[in-house]
């Protein structure tokens, strides 16, 4: 009697199709394209004006980075039904297209409102292409080839989640900030030629009944999934962990800018390896997004190894021990303002998140009913999304309370009696000044020659002044741009300080490392909630079952 054997793996590769191939390679490009952005918006929407950043506050930020992405990881549960009644090509096609333009755009506005909706137009475009592209792989995948599948366009994943930084890093340095945009925009460009010169549409028989009819089925699904008690429970229980994990990208390169004293690496790396250095340094310091990009390599590099041995474990206590050394991790990287706390600490998180975050989907799995399991696969995105609208908060205001820089630099000056100007974008100038004198922006702008090329500040001053008394007008809450590096190096000069002697200060005064209480807590939170949801519901089940 014969016996089955396995297929090795170059016979696995060999049997993928090529809109397999195709669909990997979209993705390894979208998430370039994404994470492009993404890693870097933080740095970018709070970046000082005289820098091209455009000088929002946390608040601001947390609700655009956080918020919105919330957004894009329910719309998946909508979209992918709308894909499967117009067809896939269809539905990538109108996806890319609505990212080059929101990429495009995102680099030429600068109010936070106009931010706002052009990242919530890339998300929209982002939650189209979701759906499909694991579509299209699932689709030509089989039960033998889909762990191999899968894994290939995982690995595709970090690849582009490692590339898209490592570009934009390089970019911003030479270019400035708006080429970041224009590279995301060209790369999904690249992916709409691909898409139109060489995916084929399979012929599939398309669901008879209507958009608006499957829409309605698919929440009516999922309520009925989270009936399921390990279902519904497990979600719930994952949005700590989703939260935890978003502050690598939400708050730890906003936190590194602030704190983080990277200048030894810097000057090493500038003194014996000048080409490394150049790209990944700035002003005497490692570019934060370095150390978030730790991540996606040692994803790339070990993500093998971890799934070999997390094979040998149950996958609910995969996904506990993944926490508790994502805990670990990220509790590192916030405890201290030490450059190596944070690189390692990274290192650590990377490999909890390896064991958990693809476990969590395997473990669905092996609860799902037969039949169902498209549908309970359907709900994976929903603590990550209720994570985001979550992490708004921690990254917006109470980063903006408990450790932004400037915050606590004013607070500190104010407490001293030094007396500083307000920090005020253009933007926001030539608002307050408009609504004092009860003219148009464009009126505001053209009376003051703002649109200018260059603009001399003391004679806008000056003719503002001479306006305002020829109207009787008070214009004492009107003030002149000050960007936040100016204000650094003024309070630096007032306070006798060089900068480092000021974060000093500033860190032993004010201790902004406390939101790693909050951080930490959330993750404790989430094993101890998790490690009992194995105790008394999930081994229970499974004794049951073995008795059966």
């Amino acid at each position: 009697m014969l016996e089955n054997k396995k297929p090795s793996l170059f016979s696995t590769l060999g049997s993928f199709n090529k809109n397999f191939w195709i669909a990997s390679f979209m993705e390894l490009l979208e998430r370039w394209a994404w994470y492009g952005i993404y890693t870097l918006l933080g740095l970018y929407l709070v970046g000082s004006t005289d820098t091209g950043g455009l000088g929002f506050d946390h608040v601001q930020k947390g609700n655009i980075m956080g918020n919105i992405v919330g957004i894009l990881y329910f719309l998946p549960l909508f979209f992918g039904v709308i894909a499967d009644r117009i067809g896939y090509k269809v539905s990538l096609t109108i996806a890319y297209i609505i990212m080059i333009s929101g990429y495009y755009l995102l680099g030429e506005v600068n109010t936070y409102w106009s931010v706002y909706m052009v990242f919530l137009l890339v998300a929209v475009g982002a939650a189209f292409f979701k759906p499909v592209a694991s579509a299209i792989v699932a689709r030509n995948t089989n039960e033998t080839t889909g762990t191999m599948g899968f894994g290939i366009f995982y690995m595709m994943v970090n690849i582009g989640g490692f590339i898209g930084p490592a570009m934009s890093s390089g970019l911003r340095t030479t270019y400035g900030w708006k080429i970041i945009f224009i590279q995301a925009a060209i790369v999904i460009g690249i992916n709409l030629i691909i898409l139109l010169l060489f995916y084929k549409e399979p012929k599939v028989e398309k669901p008879k009944n209507s958009i608006g009819e499957a829409i309605k089925e698919s929440i009516l699904g999922i309520f009925e999934a989270l009936k399921d008690v390990r279902l519904g429970i497990l979600l719930l229980l994952m949005v700590g962990f989703w939260t935890m994990f978003n502050q690598l990208f939400n708050t730890l390169p906003n936190f590194i800018e602030d704190w983080v004293n990277s200048a030894a690496i810097s000057n090493w790396l500038n003194d014996n390896l000048p080409a490394l250095g150049g790209l990944l340094t700035q002003d005497g310091q490692v570019k934060p997004e370095w150390f978030t990009n730790i991540d996606s390599l040692m994803i790339i590099l070990f993500q093998i190894t971890i799934s070999f041995f997390v094979i040998k474990m149950r996958h609910i206590n995969a996904v506990i021990r993944g926490a508790v050394i994502a805990t670990i991790g990220i509790g590192l990287t916030f405890y201290s303002g030490n450059l190596w706390f944070t690189i390692i600490g990274t290192m650590i998180f990377a490999i909890g998140e390896m064991m958990s975050s693809p476990t969590v989907s395997s473990f669905i799995a092996l609860i799902t009913p037969k039949g169902k399991e498209g549908l309970y696969q359907g709900t994976y995105f929903l603590p990550v999304a209720a994570s985001y609208f979550v992490t708004s908060v921690i990254s917006g205001s109470l980063y903006q309370s408990w450790s932004d820089k400037l915050s606590l630099l004013k607070k500190e000056m104010a407490t001293r009696n030094i007396e500083m100007p307000e920090v005020v974008t253009k933007e926001q100038f030539i608002e307050e000044g408009s609504k004092a004198l009860n003219i148009s922006i464009s009126a505001f702008e053209k009376q003051f020659n703002l649109k200018a090329e260059t603009i001399d500040w003391a004679v806008v001053s000056n003719s503002l002044k001479d306006y305002a008394t020829t109207k009787s007008i008070d214009i004492s809450q009107v003030h002149l741009p000050f960007s936040k590096n100016e204000y650094f190096a003024l309070a630096e000069q007032k306070l006798g300080m060089d900068h480092w002697q000021m974060v000093d200060m500033l860190w032993n005064t004010y201790n902004p490392n406390k939101i790693w209480f909050v951080i930490v807590g959330i993750g404790l939170f989430s094993i101890i909630s998790l490690s009992i949801y194995d105790r008394f519901i999930i081994k229970p089940l499974e004794r049951k079952q073995r008795m059966v």
